[in-house]
């Protein structure tokens, strides 16, 4: 598995080039000490980032806000109070500094299990309820076509039905991950078993048509080719 690294001081850029040669099955693609001159085409080639929070030119967490497609992230930072934030934009683990190689390779084997659970063939008999209009839905996961995002809320679409309730897309992102279902556009989050055919940069289901993001297809196409 190939990471990057984010960091902008040197004693923790060696620390964590040390820790990653000390670790097999994992290696250093580049190290940045800011996001300014950090490419889509790099970010597309890695698997995971340590990413520090304290950055010139744009936070850690700024950088994450702004991304369409979520990479695997372990922040590595001196600060205990952006916690909460990082884990809303879907981070894998948080880092205290200093923080020994036990720790570090704790965060490293979650990245690694987070990548073989999504990559799993989706147990799609589970159920889920959802909540909307004073009313809980009983709805079973292979019955829902997509989640789009609508401002504040989020479009379930069914089989037979739709469902608008309160919430965001990135929640749905980090619940069902696992089950099949991948984010294809900022406000797309869909369930590839109920894909009829891929055309371009459209994804046809039933009479939907919808668009694949650019930053998001490479890593659509990774997990279709799953399938095959």
């Amino acid at each position: 598995m190939k990471c990057i690294i984010i960091e902008d001081e040197i004693p923790a850029q060696n620390i964590l080039l040390k820790y990653i040669e000390m670790t097999p099955g994992i290696s250093c693609h580049d190290v940045f000490e800011s996001t300014h001159n950090l490419s889509l085409s790099t970010l597309n080639e890695i698997d995971f980032i340590f990413l520090d929070i304290q950055l010139p030119e744009i936070s850690g967490i700024e950088f994450l806000k702004n991304l369409d497609y979520k990479p695997n992230v372990i922040i590595t930072t001196a600060y205990r109070n952006y916690a909460i934030e990082a884990f809303e934009e879907a981070v894998v683990d948080y880092l205290l500094k200093p923080f020994s190689y036990i720790r570090f390779k704790k965060a490293v084997f979650r990245v690694i299990n987070h990548k073989y659970s999504a990559s799993k063939t989706p147990n799609m008999n589970e159920e889920i309820f959802v909540y909307s209009n004073k009313t809980y839905y009983h709805i079973k996961k292979s019955n829902i076509i997509f989640f789009k995002a609508e401002v504040d809320y989020v479009n379930i679409i069914l089989q037979n039905d739709k469902i608008l309730i309160y919430d965001s897309l990135s929640n749905w992102v980090k619940k069902l991950s696992m089950y099949g279902f991948v984010q294809v556009q900022r406000s797309f989050l869909v369930n590839i078993n109920n894909i009829d055919k891929v055309s371009g940069n459209e994804i046809f289901i039933k009479n939907y048509r919808i668009p694949i993001g650019n930053s998001y297809k490479k890593y659509f196409l990774k997990i279709i080719k799953n399938f095959i």
